[in-house]
């Protein structure tokens, strides 16, 4: 007698179940899907007990006649392709058609349907078979109800989790529909109280503020890059809001949304250098690529994609959020932040100022921020610098100097800010943040390609150091000669400095070092190019201008136009606002006259 035995169909349904019914939040996915793909505008549904007693979803899509309703319930049967070459760039969201069977198979499921031209039909079916199919009357659409969720397969309800758990992942499976059909009229009732009612959106923004409120929406930061074949848009979070709300990821391919770890590091690696460490942002991405580049046929729940050449995509997600980063949209607006927590009498605008006034500025010596000439300084303490002329040749001066623009006024507030005056408002710069940012990314190339001009010591500095600290210069010793430092070991843990980098001149040299070696100490980043962001952080937060810095008139213009070279001039490296914006609107408010 043979061992191997073909299963009956009702068990081979309830495995085949397995993949594309999970829980009540895969059924409502699953059959919200299906109204979509029948053209429906408006989608209702209602849940009990977290969709594990029932599930009714109707809409008013084209509806079915009594013969498609039927063979709905058959597997594999579908109206969405007709031969494998259809898999390629299908749009439905639907097309297996696995997902009524096998619902229908561990469920009591009740379809009623109509065509615009035609009569009602209602099909009653259970365990995966048909009960009875009669007529009805009705409008065009179709409802379609599922009860008792896993009634004859009593393993599967075990591993169901309360209804207050269910009824949450539910309705974040509506929440990700809401969010990538917004053309559609959406609601949702759980246990005869409405939760959600969504009228179509016009944007991504609007949808959010129908989500979670105006004041939210209104705080994220737009995306909208394309590179080759692939055009990303969206919404993603300010690095100064990271991490003070909780955290929503939501992306989408060809609207379709789905869960890509890959495509969410990209995002997060955007990042880099403005956030804290460990702090995950909030993610709104929508990416069109072309249907023959991406193969949606990949799981049967359709949550993930395959791309034929992965790098690239991954690519442009992360240039697209850099880019939105980089622009003054992702600076601290004047909200509660600015203002201490008092509440705002209306919802602020996102500010307006555009980066390229800054970017504009002046070129400015590569060697140093502040010119030399400009006032009169003391060498770093305990050193002595030789002139330019004997540390070494100058740096190649720019074959093309950038065309020189007015720099606007600047005023310098409590030895801290910076503030200039714009048509729709003022903005303020944090000086401290500001050098911050830039010295970083100067360090940084100079870690990536080459050294940093450097002034060397008429009489050198002797280090003692701990036995930790030693640790820390000998793992990051070549890069710090690459910042500009020479250094040799002198016995024991004792260093002699023969040169430094001079990034201003009220630089402190052997603070700097001491600082940046005992921060470091007891680092563990993994990867070259993670340890060159930690020690570029670690010295420009340690070498750049601190609040209480006076600063003369050419200073903060040399400033300025350095810090809008940058890359993301509105963040320093550990995510905090280098520029304010405050509009004259909020100011004439607080002030009364409007």
């Amino acid at each position: 007698m043979p061992r191997i035995a073909v299963l009956p169909n009702a068990v081979a349904d309830q495995i085949a179940a397995g993949e594309v019914v999970e829980r009540p939040a895969s059924v409502a996915k699953e059959l919200v899907e299906n109204a979509l793909d029948a053209g429906a505008t408006t989608i209702e549904l209602v849940v009990e007990e977290g969709g594990r007693a029932l599930i009714r979803v109707s809409d008013d899509g084209g509806g079915m006649d009594r013969e498609d309703a039927q063979l709905a319930l058959q597997r594999h049967a579908t109206s969405k392709i007709h031969a494998a070459a259809d898999l390629v760039g299908v749009a439905s969201f639907g097309f297996r058609g696995e997902a009524l069977p096998a619902i229908c198979s561990v469920s009591q499921l009740e379809i009623e349907t109509a065509t615009a031209d035609g009569a009602g039909t209602r099909v009653r079916a259970a365990a995966g078979a048909i009960l009875a199919v009669e007529d009805v009357a009705r409008r065009r659409g179709t409802t379609v109800s599922v009860a008792q969720l896993f009634y004859n397969a009593p393993a599967r309800q075990r591993f169901l989790r309360g209804a207050r758990s269910e009824w949450r992942a539910l309705a974040d499976a509506v929440t990700t529909i809401a969010l990538t059909r917004r053309d559609v009229r959406l609601a949702l009732a759980h246990d005869g109280k409405s939760a959600l009612a969504l009228p179509p959106a016009s944007s991504l923004r609007a949808r959010l503020a129908g989500l979670w409120g105006g004041r939210y929406a209104e705080e994220l930061i737009d995306v909208d890059d394309v590179y080759g074949p692939t055009h990303v848009r969206g919404l993603v979070e300010r690095p100064v809001e990271v991490g003070t709300q909780s955290r929503r990821v939501h992306l989408v391919v060809n609207q379709r949304a789905i869960r890509d770890g890959g495509l969410t590091r990209a995002a997060e690696a955007a990042y880099r250098s403005t956030i804290p460490a460990g702090a995950r942002p909030s993610l709104f991405l929508e990416l069109t690529v072309p249907g023959e580049l991406v193969d949606v046929n990949v799981h049967p729940a359709k949550t993930e994609v395959r791309f034929r050449d992965r790098w690239p995509v991954e690519r442009t997600v992360e240039q697209a959020v850099r880019r939105a980063l980089g622009t003054l949209d992702s600076a601290a607006g004047a909200g509660q932040r600015f203002w201490g927590g008092a509440t705002l009498s209306a919802p602020l605008q996102p500010p307006t100022v555009d980066l390229e006034v800054l970017r504009a500025a002046p070129a400015m010596d590569d060697g140093s921020l502040f010119a030399a000439g400009d006032a009169e300084w003391d060498a770093p303490r305990g050193a002595t610098v030789m002139s330019a002329a004997a540390a070494g040749p100058a740096p190649a001066a720019a074959e093309a100097a950038e065309p020189p623009v007015e720099v606007p006024p600047l005023v310098q507030l409590r030895r801290t800010w910076l503030m200039f005056e714009r048509e729709d408002g003022i903005v303020l710069i944090d000086q401290h943040s500001a050098h911050e940012r830039v010295l970083f990314e100067k360090f940084m190339q100079a870690l990536e390609r080459g050294e940093v001009p450097s002034q060397r010591l008429l009489f050198p500095m002797t280090l003692h150091l701990g036995p930790a600290e030693a640790d820390a210069f000998e793992a990051n010793r070549e890069s710090l000669e690459r910042l500009g430092f020479e250094i040799d070991g002198f016995g024991g843990h004792a260093l002699i400095v023969r040169a430094v980098p001079m990034p201003h001149p009220r630089f402190d040299a052997e603070r700097c070092l001491r600082d940046s070696l005992d921060a470091l100490t007891g680092d563990r980043v993994a990867g070259t190019a993670a340890r060159h962001e930690r020690l570029a952080a670690t010295v420009a937060c340690k070498a750049a201008i601190k609040a209480g810095d006076a600063l003369s008139g050419d200073e903060m213009r040399a400033l300025f136009a350095a810090l809008a070279r940058t890359t993301l001039p509105a963040h320093d490296v550990h995510g905090r606002a280098t520029i304010v914006h405050l509009g004259w609107d909020e100011l004439e408010r607080r002030f009364g006259r409007r």
